[in-house]
């Protein structure tokens, strides 16, 4: 038990210090490691199993709806990225830049995808031609690189994993159609998938994506009361298409310019779901997104027939679709249960010889520790109960967590204490004017985070300057 304890205090507790909770937990949780490379992160085998689970069923959602996957290069020459003026201006200070090729200067500078429009934009304007050739529907899978000053694994790195979607149709109502639907996607992946509740929305000018005509996103809140930006879909109008001359004929033989889109969601997802469910115990993940969604620790496995026992165990549940495995090692069972609830198992199974002459095994979740004693009988069967239970009652209490944390101001004095105060959403009127927006990063360091799709009217008046309000705006501190 010695060993046990010390896994667990090796993790700060969340409510001393929230940032090193989370550091530890990344760590001690295996997910990743540093590297020689300044803000960039090894993704090791049991943080890559969260992400390619989150890619296989993004995927499986983005292809039932027409998508197509392809990959375009990693490098951007420099005078493609000029063509288009607001979205250089954006990532400007985020580009590295490539100068040689082996020994020699390059003629021109290559920049290392901090996003890839342009190069889907290029290639584009050679592909479409005709209506015929509309709509174009790609994503890719890829990583990108931002030169971000300040990192922490999975929420800002240098260097990310990502999937990022580009779009081109016909009309501007198709365009935007398509921009809503990816939103959607991704809203209902995280709820149901990472039972993760967010509050969809578009985001004011002022936070909208460089060259977009407008930005929709998911806001997700976690648990310090933090708002993380966790996927978002823009619709580009035909702005991109004009500067890099995308143009089709229609049905009349007349020259159009094409409507593009572009979405994505990353690798910060995975900080999302720790921010989210994670105690002080260290990661809990919900049962769809786990790679091992149950662990068998036998019980006095040195014992005749305990192992055997197990790994039968582990058999029937893996004939049922559960993703499961065998703890075997010869470390004691105090410290397997730690190393289970450190990892996020959602669910682990005790079984020793007294259980096995009773024909029965203990299951723990992972999420409220509950034990739950089961007979052998039906043993897959009740494990999948429990982590269907588990699933939906990990949302509802971070649903519950969200509401409990969001709160409502009228007037700026009022606004400004919450936020101090109050770690949350803050859900006040807004006047449509930038210098508001600004008052409120400056004065508190919130930011907007989205002018929701379901709106209320909290009042007729800006929080800000009393000026008659347009908008109701979700307003937070955020990652």
């Amino acid at each position: 038990m010695a060993n046990n304890k010390k896994l667990v205090e090796a993790i700060t507790s969340m409510e001393e210090d929230f940032a090193q909770w989370y550091t530890d937990v990344v760590k001690k949780a295996d997910l990743i490691d540093y590297t020689s490379v300044k803000g960039c992160m090894v993704i090791k085998p049991a943080g890559y199993a969260i992400w390619e689970n989150i890619q296989h069923e993004l995927d499986r959602r983005f292809k039932e709806t027409g998508v197509e996957n392809v990959y375009l290069p990693m490098f951007i020459p420099e005078s493609l990225l000029q063509k288009e003026k607001d979205h250089v201006e954006g990532f400007a200070p985020e580009v590295a830049w490539v100068t040689h090729g082996g020994l020699e200067p390059l003629q021109e500078r290559l920049c290392v995808r901090p996003t890839s429009e342009t190069l889907f934009c290029d290639f584009y304007a050679k592909e479409i031609h005709s209506h015929r050739d509309l709509p174009k529907v790609y994503n890719q899978w890829c990583s990108v690189v931002r030169w971000e000053k300040t990192t922490r694994p999975f929420l800002r790195s240098r260097e990310f994993l990502w999937q990022e979607g580009h779009t081109a149709h016909a009309t501007a109502e198709e365009a935007e159609e398509r921009t809503i639907q990816m939103l959607n996607i991704y809203a209902d992946f995280c709820e149901q998938v990472l039972a993760m509740p967010v509050v969809k929305g578009k985001k004011t000018d002022k936070e909208k994506f460089a060259g977009a005509e407008s930005t929709y996103t998911i806001e997700a809140l976690m648990h310090d009361g933090k708002a993380l930006q966790s996927g978002t879909s823009h619709n580009f109008g035909d702005g991109f298409a004009k500067a890099f001359g995308i143009q089709y004929t229609d049905k009349e033989n007349k020259l159009q310019y094409v409507h593009q889109t572009s979405w994505g969601m990353t690798t910060r997802l995975i900080g999302a779901i720790i921010m989210v469910h994670g105690d002080n115990s260290g990661l809990v993940l919900p049962p769809r997104i786990a790679p091992v969604q149950a662990v068998v620790i036998p019980i006095q496995q040195k014992k005749e027939g305990v192992l055997d026992n197990a790994y039968k165990l582990q058999a029937q549940l893996k004939a049922t679709g559960i993703r499961v495995k065998t703890d075997d090692t010869d470390k004691s069972p105090g410290f397997k249960f730690a190393e289970q609830e450190m990892r996020g198992i959602p669910v682990r199974i005790e079984c020793g010889p007294k259980d096995m002459e009773a024909n029965q095994a203990v299951v723990v979740r992972r999420d409220t520790r509950e034990k739950i004693t089961v007979s052998l009988d039906n043993l897959a069967e009740e494990v999948q109960k429990i982590l269907d239970t588990m699933q939906v009652e990990m949302l509802e209490r971070a649903r519950a967590h969200r509401e409990a944390h969001t709160y409502t101001a009228t007037d700026y004095e009022e606004f400004k204490s919450i936020v101090e105060e109050k770690p949350g959403f803050v859900k006040a009127m807004w006047c449509g004017c930038k210098e508001c927006e600004d008052k409120i990063k400056e004065d508190v360091q919130a930011t907007s985070r989205c002018m929701p799709f379901e709106q209320e009217n909290l009042s007729d008046k800006c929080v800000v300057c009393g000026k008659p309000a347009k908008k109701m705006v979700y307003w937070g501190r955020a990652y």
